[in-house]
């Protein structure tokens, strides 16, 4: 695996020198929160070849927006210049946890990824409008999102994938706002047992997503994605689950978010022949 990243490193860095992929930020607007939010949007340097594109969504952390991923890992674009697809940066604001809140209702964050934004992108992009072409990873926060919302919309996502997630919120019942999404753990158990990833497992179709995700061995979520790993062992559910030596910084993700797309892309060309 080291060697096929640096062969796609020095591949990113020669794709770099004779064309760039075309990175935008653009502004939707959510019916459901009734608020106009940006996203980045990057297209691959053929974009304008006139086939219809692959897509990864990926989703911030708390305390991030929108422009996070593209603050950690600069060569984003080249990665899609190189994989010939495109990438959407979502904004789930500062703490969303990218559900549609229980307690309040100006958090729908759920909907507008999956409904507004997908649609936004869909109906002004060149796609593949289907799950075989949609892909969604996120880092912390995001990670929990993007495995929360594949889960539960299996029929958008064909593939999924998580950096450093908080996989299991119930541990943190005191941190990031968790609570003003769901009401606190001692009022609303509930909430917070039917909205954590590690227990939505058995919503899974068989074989419906392709599951990859990560953490570092020094992270504070990393226990909690390890039991995740084992959780998914139990169940016969096919995944690729990494651990590696690394905190919950944006070091770790940058290297991560390579592993990711280079997943990603094996699942697009798998599922869409005529990628190939």
């Amino acid at each position: 695996m080291k060697r096929n990243l640096l062969l796609i490193a020095f591949l990113v860095f020669t794709v770099t020198l004779v064309k760039a992929a075309k990175v935008d930020t653009v502004e939707t607007y959510s019916d459901a929160m009734h608020k106009k939010i940006k996203a980045v949007v990057i297209t691959p340097a053929d974009y304008e070849q006139g086939k219809a594109y692959p897509v990864v969504y990926l989703l911030h952390g708390a305390g991030g927006n929108y422009k996070q991923f593209y603050g950690v890992n600069h060569d984003i674009a080249a990665l899609a210049d190189y994989y010939h697809l495109m990438i959407v940066c979502a904004d789930g604001g500062v703490t969303s946890w990218y559900f549609d809140s229980p307690v309040d209702p100006t958090f729908k964050y759920e909907t507008y990824v999956t409904k507004e934004l997908i649609g936004f992108i869909d109906k002004n992009y060149k796609t593949i409008k289907n799950k075989t072409g949609r892909a969604i990873s996120g880092l912390s926060m995001g990670g929990h999102g993007a495995m929360y919302l594949a889960i539960r919309h299996q029929d958008l996502f064909g593939a999924v994938g998580s950096m450093s997630g908080g996989v299991d919120i119930r541990p943190f019942p005191k941190n990031w706002d968790m609570a003003k999404r769901l009401g606190s753990y001692a009022e609303n158990p509930e909430n917070w047992e039917k909205n954590t990833v590690t227990n939505m497992l058995y919503l899974l179709t068989a074989n419906s997503l392709a599951i990859t995700f990560d953490c570092g061995t020094d992270d504070f979520f990393f226990k909690v994605n390890n039991e995740l790993h084992e959780k998914m062992l139990e169940r016969n559910i096919p995944h690729d689950f990494t651990a590696r030596p690394g905190a919950h910084t944006s070091q770790y993700w940058a290297n991560s978010i390579q592993y990711h797309l280079l997943f990603f892309n094996n699942y697009f060309k798998k599922s869409n022949p005529q990628l190939n």
